[in-house]
């Protein structure tokens, strides 16, 4: 087992291809069990379509997914020298947005898949761009379908100048972003270096994976501690349980819970079922506050210093990106906010300006509405409190998910908030 872990998005069109990497990954890692692969084998070649039997098993399980039976998620996990991944975007999974950005499953890098026959897509631009607002550090780019091109060179080079093109739109640095020339279903470049791109000296994807920077762990940053489940267990008292995001609690530490605007000193803190002084980001937490009842927090509020505590927005301006929705967005539509564990009905309260997704500029000031593909700068008001932070200042607590419908809308950083 390697010690770090990452959480990986494996973005990009639909069709270039993502639901046949992630499966070449999963097989080339050895993370899928031999059996299940002997079962599609079988499948597939009475179908006729012997060869890569993982591109089959990930369609099955695409097709599945789509009609809403779920897989276990174990089988989304693979592991490097160096790392143990979890990919965070599951093939035709239509609500990765939310995963992507609400809590523990926050994409630390990406893989944009995008297939050599059809160069950058609509979707592939909306992923390159939500990455972006979201946070993502380095891209992966993998140029997939090789095989369909006859692993031409010149052909690799036109759509390396195209994603690259598209990233310095949104203002991605260039020179953060490794190309690969890749055939998911064929298996060049993936774990071995191929004999049909010659031409190329670079990584293999999985050496990429291997070689991207180790999360830094935030714990300069102020404690923020996002509240999931709060307990009453006897003997102990009350307890309240989530993963610290940022900074480091010990006991003894003077805290408060936001927006219940309740404190006390930290008594205990339990990992693990153990009792542990202190505790780091990404660390999951049960611990007991002097004082606290079990009606006096819930799950939504975010522990941190007493000396610092998490801001409360009576407003707050952001940075939204409009994924689908059926109509238009007008100032006074309140859907439902999901950011860290909290999940608040919001009104956005105006529309200030919308940007050119492409350029990052500003294309319109105050537009009267903004709809499915547009970015914008909106101002929103919480219709009950809710604790949330600058992305500036606290990226892990400055993304958020809009949703309403059933499904992801919108996502989105916020860039100021205007407190109680």
């Amino acid at each position: 087992m390697s010690e770090q872990h990452q959480n990986l998005a494996v973005i990009g069109h639909v069709d270039h291809g993502k639901s046949t990497l992630v499966g070449r990954l999963l097989y080339e890692t050895g993370s899928v069990p031999e059996h299940v692969i002997e079962q599609h084998r079988e499948e597939a070649e009475e179908k006729g379509k012997g060869g890569f039997e993982f591109a089959y098993v990930m369609d099955n399980l695409a097709e599945e997914r789509e009609r809403g039976v779920t897989i276990d998620i174990a089988h989304q996990e693979f592991s490097t020298d160096e790392y143990d991944f979890t990919i965070v975007d599951c093939p035709g999974h239509r609500d990765f947005v939310k995963n992507m950005i609400t809590g523990a499953s926050q994409a630390d890098n990406a893989v944009l898949v995008v297939a050599a026959d059809d160069g950058v897509a609509p979707q592939t631009q909306e992923h390159v761009f939500l990455a972006r607002t979201l946070g993502i550090d380095e891209l992966i780019i993998g140029i997939n379908k090789m095989d369909v091109v006859d692993y031409k060179e010149d052909t690799y080079d036109d759509v390396v100048d195209e994603v690259s093109q598209l990233l310095k739109q949104v203002q991605f640095n260039v020179d953060d972003a490794s190309f690969i020339p890749i055939s998911a279903f064929e298996g060049d470049n993936i774990a071995d270096s191929s004999d049909n791109t010659s031409w190329y000296d670079g990584e293999t994807l999985l050496e990429a994976l291997n070689d991207l920077p180790a999360p830094e762990p935030p714990t300069e940053a102020s404690l923020r501690l996002p509240i999931q489940d709060v307990y009453t267990i006897s003997g102990i008292g009350t307890v309240p349980v989530g993963r610290i995001e940022t900074g480091v609690m010990n006991t003894g530490d003077d805290v408060v819970f936001q927006p219940s605007d309740v404190g006390g000193e930290v008594k205990t803190i339990e990992m693990h079922h153990e009792e542990v002084p202190k505790a780091e980001p990404g660390d999951n937490v049960g611990f007991n506050v002097r004082g606290i009842g079990k009606d006096d927090i819930r799950r939504g509020d975010v522990c941190g210093p007493a000396d610092d505590p998490p801001k409360v927005a009576e407003t707050f301006q952001a940075q939204i990106v409009v994924m689908q929705h059926p109509s238009v967005l007008t100032a006074g539509y309140t859907p439902v906010f999901h950011a860290h564990t909290a999940q608040v009905a919001c009104t956005i309260e105006s529309i200030d300006k919308k940007m050119d997704p492409a350029s990052g500029e500003v294309a319109e000031e105050n537009p009267d509405f903004i709809q499915s593909g547009d970015a914008a700068v909106v101002t929103i008001r919480p219709q009950k409190p809710l604790s949330i932070e600058p992305s500036s200042e606290i990226p892990e607590l400055g993304s958020f998910a809009i949703r309403d419908m059933g499904q992801t809308i919108a996502a989105g950083k916020v860039l100021d908030v205007n407190e109680k």
